[in-house]
């Protein structure tokens, strides 16, 4: 059998994390953590509050707080050599995307030896590791339940990712309280992000009844209280909620995956530096246009989630445009996503790397360079 559901973390909503992190630690004996962390949430009185309720029990931890975003393979390999060094047993990740993606794979290095960068083709995590507890301090990308880490080759200017079902976390914290802090920007941003992990894996060849089920609960949890979240952030409750869809939308992408979205994310992302849910989010009217073709009954659920007025009579292709123009409203007008100006010519040089991007594999249509072309040139 080819099972297409599984989720091997253990999840937990948080209002007391001290209580609840100490509680983890000792229940899975751990004694010695490595602390990824966020330089600025060294500040925080939730996370210090954190770091006192371990110096009282004696526990000794090392931080670590030089995780950059869109990490670099040195900053991971540094991480681990940290870790060994140490003689760390466990790695606590607090921060957003960047810091648990590069936590786990300090956890791939601490224990499968090697250097992160030969785990994107040649190694494989043959085992499962355990020791990663993930808090996640960003609604997003959804990489405290994904099987998916992202980092950079800097010479490139590519962003490469490790794929590693073993390499999952084994304990989520979800503390509603650490979001409270995110900037407008960054929680539009980051909750477009979710939104793109459930479009496509819920649109991606990969996906099934199940991960098709949660995929539309997690589109409506975005559309219901992202906007909350970006214009009210002391609300705690559409806080908890993106924090849930987040998760979830890393969760599905282990089973469904993504598809053409996030490789157009990837490639103008990694040279224009671009925010990696503000990327996506460009290339999402493009990618649903194309679906609708192929993917109609889907694309008008996404519609009815996006509570906009469909006539039955629609043809395909007028049903991509109707559905593309309301999350461009919902993007753009109820969210406040300043429009993408880059240069269309040099945008579309990269058609072929989008192409040839591995996750465009798993679009549910032949992905093809004038295809890329048609979406490229109204990016934005």
């Amino acid at each position: 059998m080819n099972y297409k559901l599984e989720q091997k973390a253990k999840v937990c909503v948080s209002y007391d994390f001290s209580s609840d992190l100490l509680d983890t630690l000792k229940t899975a004996n751990y004694t010695k953590p490595l602390i990824a962390i966020d330089r600025f949430l060294l500040q925080s009185p939730v996370v210090n509050q954190a770091l006192d309720a371990l110096k009282q029990e004696n526990m000794a931890y090392v931080i670590y707080d030089e995780i950059v975003p869109e990490p670099p393979f040195e900053i991971v390999n540094k991480g681990a050599k940290l870790y060994q060094e140490n003689q760390c047993d466990s790695i606590i990740a607090i921060g957003g995307g960047s810091v648990i993606d590069a936590s786990r794979g300090i956890n791939i290095v601490s224990h499968c030896g090697g250097q992160i960068q030969e785990y994107i083709q040649d190694k494989t995590v043959d085992h499962r590791i355990l020791g990663l507890i993930a808090v996640p301090t960003t609604s997003g990308t959804g990489s405290e339940l994904s099987n998916a880490l992202v980092v950079t080759d800097v010479e490139k200017q590519e962003k490469l990712a490790v794929l590693s079902d073993e390499a999952i976390s084994e304990y989520v914290i979800l503390v509603p309280e650490l979001a409270k802090s995110m900037p407008q920007g960054l929680t539009v941003s980051t909750g477009l992000d979710v939104f793109a992990h459930a479009l496509e894996a819920y649109t991606s060849n990969l996906s099934t009844p199940v991960v098709n089920a949660i995929c539309e609960k997690i589109m409506f949890l975005v559309f219901k209280y992202l906007p909350t979240a970006v214009h009210h952030g002391e609300d705690l409750d559409a806080r908890e909620r993106m924090m849930v869809a987040a998760a979830l939308g890393g969760w599905v992408l282990n089973n469904g995956g993504t598809h053409l979205g996030h490789s157009i994310g990837h490639v103008v992302g990694a040279k224009y530096h671009l925010a990696h849910g503000v990327a996506c989010a460009y290339a999402l009217p493009g990618v649903i246009e194309k679906t609708a073709l192929v993917e109609p009954k889907k694309i008008r659920e996404i519609g009815n989630i996006l509570e906009l007025s469909l006539p039955h009579d629609l043809s395909n292709e007028s049903l991509g445009k109707e559905v593309a123009k309301g999350f461009r409203q919902f993007r753009d007008e109820v969210l406040g996503l300043e429009p993408c100006k880059l240069n269309k010519e040099d945008v579309l040089s990269l058609t072929d790397q989008v192409v040839h991007e591995r996750f465009a594999a798993n679009s549910p249509f032949d992905v093809t360079h004038d295809m890329v072309k048609s979406i490229l040139e109204n990016y934005g």
